[in-house]
């Protein structure tokens, strides 16, 4: 099974001995597939003083992880754009591929619960916001003509009904344990099929992006958006009529009362019982 890591270094809000910001090196398994619970998944952290922030002290972390953990990762995702070249060296001089990613799950939810629980605790906190890596709506690009569905439908599933996910047909796809998320098992969980006579070749290209999520977004004209990598975006879908819009303005609600979880489905067609390609997905915060 493959092994993907999700990594932060970062400044945090607690004061090293120069009065200075300590920085952090946080490195986490993926939790890939339906039933991995945060506690069953490997983490490393590391404090650092912001005069030893650097490529070489960021790949001796990675190294460190390496040793300690199971097994090494196949690669590694990173949120934090700020830090792209950075993280690239390190990890390349570490002998494993990392990509910015949108899709650091597990990782978001760590660094929230230290943000709450772990840097309050310790001796020199000092609050403050914590810095966005938010850089603006990215411009949509258009899907290759080969790769645009013929249809598409918005569909709902109960939180409950993942829980078969591995049992499914899938050709292509990821997900990750909803009790990541705390999600109530009746929760609706809102989703988008796309169906197409190239299923297969659609969902292998989409394997090869970083998924990030599914998002209406209003305008001339509306746009129903997949993001992927730390700032792409395609368009999967222009919404020409009031009740299409209507359809993606529930799918948003639905989305938000499922804590952001969603998911994507591509089928040949609609009476498939197979996948060439589903993900399950939850558009973040990431700060």
């Amino acid at each position: 099974m493959t092994v993907i890591w999700e990594l932060d270094f970062y400044s945090r809000p607690v004061l090293g001995e120069n009065e200075k910001k300590l920085w952090e090196v946080l490195i986490c398994e993926s939790a890939l597939g339906v039933q991995r619970s945060m506690d069953s998944l490997f983490q490393y952290s590391k404090f650092f003083l912001n005069t030893e922030v650097n490529s070489a002290s960021l790949r001796e972390s990675i190294e460190e992880a390496i040793a300690q953990a199971p097994k090494p990762p196949d690669k590694i995702r990173f949120f934090r754009r700020q830090m792209n070249n950075m993280i690239l060296k390190a990890a390349e001089e570490a002998g494993v591929p990392a990509y910015p990613s949108r899709r650091t799950i597990a990782l978001n939810r760590w660094i929230n619960q230290r943000m709450e629980d772990v840097y309050p605790a310790m001796p020199n906190y000092k609050a403050s916001g914590n810095p966005s890596v938010s850089m603006g709506m990215p411009v949509p690009q258009p899907l290759p003509d080969q790769l645009i569905g013929q249809k598409w439908a918005f569909v709902n599933l109960e939180a409950s009904a993942f829980q078969d996910l591995p049992e499914w047909s899938i050709a292509f796809g990821e997900s990750f344990s909803l009790e990541l998320v705390d999600l109530a098992p009746d929760t609706p969980v809102p989703g988008l099929l796309v169906f197409s006579p190239r299923a297969l070749p659609m969902a292998a290209w989409m394997s090869g992006l970083e998924m990030a999520a599914v998002k209406y977004l209003p305008g001339d004209p509306d746009q129903l958006l997949l993001e992927t990598g730390s700032n792409d975006a395609w368009v999967l879908a222009t919404l020409g009529t009031d009740s299409l819009k209507q359809e993606a303005e529930a799918f948003e609600a639905a989305k938000q009362a499922a804590k952001q979880v969603h998911f994507v489905g591509v089928q040949a067609n609609p009476e498939s019982e197979e996948f060439a390609g589903f993900w399950l997905l939850q558009e973040l915060n990431l700060a």
